[in-house]
Order: C-alpha cells, then structure tokens, then sequence
C-alpha cells in the first residue's frame, strides 16, 4: 500500500515531469497530450494543470487550444542560469564572442510577449548602451524578439500578435502588422532575428538561436552594435561565429538537462 509521503512524493515528480513535456514541446500542449504522455487519466492530467496555472508555472493560450510554461517557469530558467557555475561558463563563451566581434552580446529568452535577457557581456568600446539583466524588452523590435517570433508556429505566433500592441519605439520601428507580417517570414527562412535601429536610435543588433520551443522555452544568442561604429550588414558577415558559439550554449544546456 502507498503511504501518504510516497504518494506526496509521486505528485511532485509528476508536477516536475508535466512541467518537462510542456517545456520541451514547440507547440501548446493540451491535457490529453499530457494525459498520454505521463500515462495517467485525463482527470489527474486535468487536476496537475490547474494547480500549475494557478501558480503560474503554465499558461493557457489564447485560444484555449494548448498550455505553454509560465512566467514562474521562465523565473526558474533564469534562476538556473544564474547558478555560479552555470553562470561562469555562460560568461565565459559570451566573453570569447565579444573578444571575436568587439560587440556587446547576450542570451536572451522568450517571456510571453516579452524579451528577457539572462546573461550579458558588454563591449569594451566606450560607445555602448547598458540594459539591466533580468529587464524584459518588446518583441517587435528587438533582434531576440523577432528571433522568437519568427520561429513560432503560426497559429501561436499569430495569437500573440493579435494581443500585441506594436509601440513605435523609434522612427525605424514597424508598427504594421502586415509589414511586420512579411519581415518575420524573411527571417523564419534565414533562421536569424535582425535589428534596425527599431529598439534604440544608434543600435543595430542579430540574433541566433540556441534552445528552439514554445513559450518560456526559446533562447538566442544576440550581438548588439552601435551603427556609428558598426552596420547590421557588417554583423551579418559574423554570423558564423555567432552560430558557433551558439552551438557551445547549445551543448551547455544540454548537459545541464
């Protein structure tokens, strides 16, 4: 017979491994994925995720077609990234990036309908701007941003995009739906995100990325310039480097999990 700890403890590696499908998913996953994935009723499935979302370790979409993790799962990634250990080796391979292209770089996650940015390493060039870690930064116009977006399934991407209110950051930001439309599929085909002056007036940025998914589950590798020193298309000549480290975050995170 189960005793009531063992039957406690069976419903936290429940929790922990509903909260592994979704997390690793591309797409929403629905109770009945979920049911079948861990093997158990759908009822239990049912009871596990209203507790998550409660919590706000998932969310339901829009549509009420799948969940995807929550702002408190994103929470967790960014603890586990800041991990002394994990975290020096992080710094270490954006420190080797920076040295290759003189350029600020960061690992950037996708928040909901938000960038957040995890790691950063600045450039030693006076000419620079700091941004906070742990600050969270539109989509629209930032390279990681439309990185993420371009990447996501249709039907998810277009649900985020009709609750998004595209704020004219800069007289380069695209603020029409369609345009923007059009440019995230020219990025979807090139497997990059690109910034032009969108986010900040005097910045250009590129993004590659390192971990692919849904919500809460998607990270890039993003290198910042100022344009007085340095044009998106002189960025694009370095994109082989910028894939190559992110090969090394790719191999990290994959040891960690």
């Amino acid at each position: 017979m189960t005793t009531p700890d063992t039957s406690q403890e069976h419903k936290l590696l429940r929790l922990l491994r509903l909260l592994e499908r979704v997390s690793a998913s591309s797409e929403p996953v629905t109770i009945a994925q979920i049911a079948m994935r861990l093997e158990i009723p759908k009822a239990s499935a049912a009871r596990l995720v209203d507790m998550l979302v409660s919590d706000r370790y998932l969310s339901r979409m829009p549509d009420a077609r799948g969940l995807v993790p929550g702002p408190r799962s994103v929470q967790l990634a960014s603890t586990t990234l800041s991990n002394s250990s994990f975290r020096r080796t992080c710094r270490a391979i954006l420190r080797g990036v920076v040295e290759k292209l003189g350029e600020t770089c960061n690992l950037s996650a996708l928040d909901g309908d938000r960038v957040l940015y995890l790691e950063r390493v600045e450039t030693p060039e006076p000419l620079r701007m700091h941004l906070d870690l742990g600050s969270r930064h539109p989509l629209h116009c930032t390279a990681g941003g439309k990185l993420f977006l371009s990447q996501m399934p249709l039907v998810e991407r277009s649900a985020l995009l009709d609750r998004m209110i595209f704020t004219k950051r800069t007289p380069h930001t695209i603020t029409s739906r369609a345009s923007l439309d059009d440019e995230l599929l020219r990025l979807a085909e090139k497997g990059i995100g690109i910034e032009r002056e969108e986010f900040v007036v005097g910045m250009v940025g590129l993004a590659v990325p390192v971990v692919t998914g849904g919500a809460g589950n998607a990270i890039a590798l993003v290198c910042h310039a100022a344009s007085a020193r340095s044009s998106l298309e002189h960025l694009l000549t370095k994109l082989p480097i910028l894939k190559e480290a992110s090969v090394q975050f790719r191999e990290l995170f994959e040891a960690e999990t």
